[in-house]
């Protein structure tokens, strides 16, 4: 497993929103390569894809509320050698066109990009409606769909260009409010391939996007307990790096999986794909508990969903109860 030194204050971290770290990622990525071109749906503001818009009007359009046709004319320009990064609201994206997804763009293995935005519960106030919290599990269900979720706006910048890099049909999580940054330009960023950012023994903490920070945020606090808890940052939820998951449940011998998502379906349910057959470990799931989302300011949402540090130690204690009893 590639093991990478976090120079971040958890005390007081700078925060950024990830979808700020998507439109540089995707402007910067045009402005590469001539191919790229960009589909909005009346919140290109918000999504951050006006600033690819303003920088390269004659390879942006507007498709405006209609989801399916956007996917449709996605794939159409994927055929003619065009690479469209479509984003939307990734409760919309994933879920009206979600037929146009599986049958036009990955059937077809289409080179086709999706920036799922509003990702999570820590949307807030928007609600149930805008709040995705199943995305992750749909999409990672498709033939060839790759899905990456970003711990912060520099590595969503990172995600964003590898994605463009290589072909195939991609999905790119990220959310709206300001979250802690804690890589540099420095870290490693590889699709496929997590890193381990806090080194323990006694259990592994398995974590994406925002959860990465909280994670390391609850790690803190167990190191002070006298519980050594590695902290792993699996961004790319598939294809799954295998190998790294598989050696840290056999270097700790019980894994907590972390994700703003629904358990069922998503990062977590992942991970204990690859434990259950090649090493079964004790492991407990953070994350929302089949429930849907509401309305409320982001840090009591993520307090009321059981989404912050101090659940995360709660469930490390859990595990740790169940790797003592089986011996």
């Amino acid at each position: 497993m590639l093991n990478v030194e976090l120079h971040t204050n958890l005390n007081n971290p700078e925060m950024l929103p990830t979808r700020d770290g998507y439109g540089e990622g995707l402007t910067a990525a045009a402005g590469e390569n001539n191919d790229i071109v960009a589909l909005g749906a009346d919140i290109s503001s918000s999504t951050r894809v006006n600033w690819f818009s303003e920088k390269f009007p004659d390879r942006f359009i507007s498709i405006g509320i209609a989801e399916q046709n956007q996917m449709g004319i996605a794939a159409g320009m994927a055929l003619m050698g065009k690479i469209p990064f479509v984003t939307n609201y990734g409760v919309f994206l994933s879920g009206r066109a979600w037929d146009q997804i599986r049958t036009t763009v990955c059937y077809s293995n289409l080179n086709v990009k999706l920036g799922g935005a509003h990702g999570g519960i820590s949307v807030g106030p928007d609600g149930a409606t805008h709040q995705a919290l199943e995305e992750i599990a749909i999409m990672r269900c498709l033939p060839n769909m790759t899905v990456l979720v970003p711990a912060d706006s520099i590595e969503t910048r990172k995600a964003t260009m590898a994605a463009a890099s290589i072909h195939g049909p991609v999905y790119i999580r990220f959310g709206r409010e300001k979250i802690p940054v804690i890589t540099d330009e420095g870290t490693p960023y590889k699709i496929g391939r997590a890193y381990c950012c806090r080194e323990g023994k006694d259990v592994a903490i398995i974590a994406c996007g925002s959860m990465v920070y909280e994670s390391l945020a609850a790690a803190k606090k167990l190191g002070e307990m006298g519980i050594s808890a590695a902290v792993i940052n699996n961004h790319t939820v598939k294809p799954i790096d295998e190998a790294s998951i598989v050696e840290a449940a056999k270097k700790t011998g019980a894994v907590v999986t972390v994700e703003e998502h629904q358990v069922m379906g998503g990062m977590g349910s992942a991970v204990l794909e690859v434990l259950a057959q090649k090493c079964p470990v004790p492991v407990k799931m953070v994350g929302v508990m089949d429930r849907f989302g509401q309305s409320g300011e982001p840090d009591i949402l993520m307090k009321e969903y059981g989404l912050c540090s101090d659940d995360i130690v709660s469930a490390v204690k859990e595990v740790l109860q169940m790797k003592d009893a089986q011996g």
